[in-house]
């Protein structure tokens, strides 16, 4: 992701910058969650006058940062932050969608592979309450039933006795939204298994995908598929990010940081200010509405002779809605082969 910031800020500089100045990246560590880093950090960010700044990447560290970067009045753009208590806050805006709508995603996607009987189990937090919604809808519009929705505390949960509730529902696929690759998110995952519902059955959600192969029993999870948020980088845009930095083994998120550096540049060029409150008013209508264009360069071309542009990027169509989030969005879908490991074998959009 950091790879993703170096080749946009390269990209936007060599098609002559914002509003004719070359963009001035700084870069400063986040941290985790058990560390007040990303204050400490965001401080100083604030300090050396950023106009923006893109991340935080964690959830519960945006969550933090929301209060400073108000008072600040500077945005924060994430390239991966989906918890949907997120959504609608002012200078928080992010190039994937919340985690909700992975509701939608599947709900559109199971029917289509034979599974119109559908159970959820999802824990009771906002987390995995948002996705119920969204994924009842979607299958009801897309010829599937939401058979069952089925809560699971955050502890003390009887793991068989909810794998019973899903059974007894008949499915055709289960869709587990818990929100980490945890002791809950193992004891489902077993407990559906030994009542017949892992293999090709089972559905993970982005937030319980992991590598099982040391945490569950081998085969377990064979067959098993689930969905990740974020875009696929081509070979290209890779080749791009090893340039930028060495010994790269993963590009997750790579294409919506990218995209979340070009399209605070352009709103800047919208609003022929660079300030922060400026670049915020603007990136809505950055991404949506106007002439089409793929690349920074193209679309500074657009703004010659147009007043308004749609970057569209390399994660997709961003269209940020009326939550600042994209509306449409690119997802992986992966398998697991016997040893508890996950590989992408292909993307949809929706």
């Amino acid at each position: 992701m950091a790879a993703a910031v170096k080749v946009a800020v390269t990209d936007i500089n060599a098609a002559g910058g914002v509003n004719g100045k070359p963009v001035v990246l700084v870069s400063r560590d986040s941290g985790d969650a058990s560390t007040r880093t990303a204050e400490a950090s965001f401080a100083d960010l604030v300090k050396n006058h950023a106009d923006v700044v893109v991340g935080p990447v964690s959830s519960a560290l945006a969550q933090r940062l929301l209060d400073p970067a108000q008072k600040a009045g500077v945005p924060l753009i994430s390239p991966a932050a989906g918890y949907p208590q997120l959504a609608d806050q002012p200078d928080f805006f992010r190039t994937v969608p919340a985690f909700g709508h992975e509701g939608t995603v599947l709900g559109s996607l199971l029917p289509g592979k034979g599974a119109k009987e559908v159970v959820l189990v999802a824990t009771q937090e906002a987390l995995g309450a948002s996705i119920a919604a969204p994924l009842k809808a979607a299958l009801a519009a897309h010829g599937g039933t939401l058979a069952a929705s089925i809560t699971v505390p955050l502890s003390g949960a009887n793991a068989a006795a909810i794998a019973g509730q899903a059974k007894a529902a008949a499915p055709d696929a289960v869709v587990l939204a818990t929100p980490d690759n945890g002791n809950l998110s193992r004891s489902l995952i077993t407990a559906l298994s030994s009542a017949g519902l892992g293999g090709t059955k089972l559905w993970l959600t982005g937030q319980n995908m992991a590598d099982y192969s040391q945490a569950l029993q081998g085969g377990m999870l064979a067959g098993v598929r689930g969905i990740l948020e974020g875009a696929a980088a081509d070979a290209a845009f890779q080749a791009k990010l090893k340039g930028a930095t060495s010994g790269l083994g993963s590009f997750a998120y790579a294409p919506e940081t990218y995209d979340a550096v070009v399209l605070a540049a352009l709103a800047a060029d919208l609003a022929h200010d660079d300030a922060g409150p400026a670049v915020a008013s603007h990136l809505v209508a950055a991404s949506t509405g106007g002439i089409k264009c793929g690349s920074y360069a193209e679309c500074v071309d657009v703004l010659r002779t147009e007043p308004d542009i749609d970057y569209d990027g390399l994660s997709g169509t961003l269209d940020l809605d009326r939550s600042d989030a994209p509306a449409v969005a690119s997802y992986g879908v992966y398998a697991y082969d016997g040893s508890n490991k996950y590989a992408r074998s292909g993307t949809v959009r929706f």
